[in-house]
C-alpha cells in the first residue's frame, strides 16, 4: 500500500482457535507464532520471553529451520528452558510452508509437548526466517507477532506485506542500532500506523535491560484473555 494512494486496510486474519479445551477437558496452551525476516531477532525475542516468564508460566518452544536445528540449539545453549521443553521442526522447504500451508509437523510438535511436559500455559512457535508475506495458519497459532529490525531498513513498515500489516503485534527490534544505520524511528512508527491502523506496534532493544518488556506485557495480556475465554 503506497501512502500517497490510500486504500482500505488489507484483510486481517482472525486468530481464534476453535476449541481452547483439550479432549481430556483441560485447557490447552495459548499458542503464539513469531515470524519475520532472517536476522530480525526472532530467536533472541523467544529467549528473552522465556527468561522473563519462565518463573511465572509453564512454557514450551517449537522452532523451525529449513535443514538444521540451529535456533533450538541456540535456546538450549543459553538454557532458557529445560531441554525437554524445546523442540525443533526441520521444514525442508520455505519456512512459510510449515507454518501456513502444511502445518502438520508443527501441530504434532506442539501436541507432543503438551502431552510430555504439560500442562502448559504458553507455546511459542518460531518460524524460520522468511519474507514480509509470512503468516501463520490460524489452525496452528492463536496469535501472531511479526519481528522486523531497524537495520533491515526504516522503509520496511511502509513496504507492508501480510506479515507487517496483519500480525496481531508488530515488533520493531534493535532500536539501539538506529543511529548507526540512519534509521528514523518516528518515521517507522508513522508508517506502521498507516499500514496497521489500530493494531499494536512496539519498539524493542533486547540489548538493554528489560528490553523485551513491551512484548512480555502483550503476551501476558493475550494469555489473560485466553485463560478467561477458556474458563
Amino acid at each position: 500500500m503506497h501512502l500517497d494512494h490510500p486504500t482500505p486496510y488489507p484483510h486481517r486474519h482472525t486468530y481464534s482457535a476453535p476449541d481452547p479445551v483439550r479432549p481430556d477437558g483441560t485447557r490447552r496452551a495459548l499458542r503464539i507464532g513469531l515470524g519475520g525476516p532472517v536476522g530480525s531477532g526472532k530467536t533472541a525475542t523467544v529467549a528473552a520471553l522465556c527468561r522473563a516468564l519462565r518463573d511465572k508460566l509453564s512454557i514450551a518452544v517449537v522452532t523451525n529451520d529449513i535443514y538444521t536445528r540451529e535456533d533450538a540449539e541456540f535456546l538450549l545453549r543459553n538454557a532458557v528452558l529445560p531441554p525437554e521443553r524445546i523442540t525443533a521442526v526441520e521444514t525442508g522447504a520455505c519456512p512459510h510452508t510449515a507454518i501456513r500451508d502444511d502445518i502438520s509437523a508443527n501441530l504434532e510438535a506442539v501436541e507432543d509437548l503438551e502431552e510430555t511436559v504439560g500442562p502448559l500455559d504458553l507455546v511459542l512457535v518460531e518460524s524460520g526466517g522468511d519474507n514480509l508475506t509470512a503468516t501463520f495458519s490460524k489452525g496452528l497459532v492463536d496469535a501472531q507477532m511479526f519481528v522486523i529490525d531497524v537495520a533491515g531498513g526504516d522503509d520496511i513498515p511502509r513496504k507492508g506485506g501480510p506479515g507487517v500489516t496483519t500480525a496481531d503485534l508488530l515488533v520493531v527490534n534493535k532500536t539501539d542500532l538506529a543511529p548507526y544505520v540512519g534509521a528514523d524511528l518516528e518515521r517507522m512508527a508513522g508508517d506502521a500506523k498507516a499500514q496497521r491502523g489500530d493494531l499494536p506496534v512496539v519498539f524493542t532493544s533486547l540489548a538493554g535491560e528489560g528490553g523485551v518488556g513491551p512484548v512480555r506485557d502483550w503476551v501476558l495480556e493475550r494469555l489473560a484473555a485466553w485463560t478467561g475465554a477458556a474458563a
